[in-house]
């Protein structure tokens, strides 16, 4: 029994430093948010490294020194069932038991706890160090000369124009590809409708003339369109290439 009481001592002892241990620690990763905004003012020179500043050496002490701590109470409570299971405490087995998972509910508390308010700090310090890194780009982008800042213009508006150019030879392709599709099924049908007249024809020499004449003006319309599509394919190759 005094084996156990004082084992229950310390897991008590532990418990009230771990708690007070979580309490600052979760004002730390509080407060560590807004004291950052507080610097962003700041110019560069003058602002400290976030690896080297004194709340990120605390964090990592802090983080230590509940980790010990956790330690040292997943043993005492280890030694707790151990005493639990020796032969001759059998009497006091229930309250044992139940005074042994009070502790273990306990400290599965403060371990959940530890690490849920670690992850929010840690994900707050990665994201500190994205937005630092990109006002740091801005920064260096802002403070090029403008011979530098006026050829990136350029760049990108060239870049851009290229991009459109592309745009417009896709679009210009895939008419082309369309109309021809279309202009290859209206030349099968036009092959059936001629064939049948054909027959006509040779039945009819009235009907073959005028079948003649028709030709004569189907070769003639085929090559006013293929100039008229000829003619627009060359003026969008010349306003693509502008």
């Amino acid at each position: 029994n005094a084996v156990n009481n004082y084992l229950r001592k310390q897991a008590r002892q532990l418990e009230n430093e771990l708690d007070l241990k979580l309490v600052s620690f979760s004002k730390l990763c509080t407060s560590y948010s807004s004291s950052r905004d507080g610097r962003r003012g700041e110019t560069s020179d003058t602002t400290p490294l976030l690896n080297n500043s004194s709340q990120d050496r605390m964090f990592d002490t802090m983080s230590v020194e509940i980790e010990q701590l956790l330690a040292k109470l997943t043993v005492v409570n280890d030694k707790m069932a151990e005493y639990t299971n020796t032969p001759g405490t059998a009497s006091l087995n229930a309250a044992l038991m139940h005074t042994l998972q009070r502790h273990r509910d306990i400290l599965q508390d403060y371990t959940h706890e530890f690490h849920k308010t670690k992850g929010n700090f840690l994900a707050i310090r990665e994201r500190e160090d994205l937005l630092g890194s990109v006002r740091k780009d801005i920064e260096s982008y802002k403070s090029g000369s403008g011979v530098n800042n006026r050829r990136t213009e350029l760049f990108l508006k060239e870049h851009e124009h290229l991009r459109n150019s592309d745009r417009l030879m896709d679009d210009t392709i895939s008419i082309a590809m369309a109309t021809k599709e279309n202009m290859t099924s209206q030349r099968g049908v036009l092959k059936s409708i001629q064939s049948r007249v054909n027959t006509l024809a040779n039945r009819f020499p009235t009907i073959n003339n005028l079948i003649q004449r028709i030709n004569l003006r189907k070769r003639r319309d085929s090559l006013i369109l293929g100039t008229v599509i000829g003619v627009c394919t060359i003026l969008l190759l010349l306003y693509a290439f502008h």
